[in-house]
């Protein structure tokens, strides 16, 4: 299917640009390596994007993007799958005070 996207966009001359989110510090993340999943089955989870090289997740929650970093691929899995999305979320991966565990660096 995105093999056949990608065919049409060349035939018809256009390019394809990359789905670019603007995170909650103003800082603007391109999702283009980063494999997203809309989120239905959560009250505080909308959107899990994640870039398995980079260990870099992109978490639209309550309306607002956050990009954490360092997240194992096994710790995305367990979010995805977990009984309660936002539960895991607040507990294992919301930064609640500066210097969390993931972090990004500025």
């Amino acid at each position: 299917m995105v093999r056949a996207l990608v065919l049409l966009a060349q035939l018809a001359g256009t390019s394809i640009v990359s789905e670019t989110v603007e995170t909650g510090e103003r800082r603007l993340i391109d999702l283009g390596t980063f494999e997203c999943r809309d989120i239905t089955r959560s009250t505080v989870l909308q959107r899990v994007c994640y870039d398995r090289a980079r260990q870099d997740l992109v978490v639209a929650a309550d309306g607002a993007y956050d990009r954490y970093c360092g997240v194992t691929a096994d710790t995305v899995e367990r979010l995805l799958g977990a009984p309660s999305m936002g539960q895991f979320f607040n507990q294992n991966i919301r930064s609640g005070t500066a210097g969390s565990r993931y972090d990004c660096p500025a």
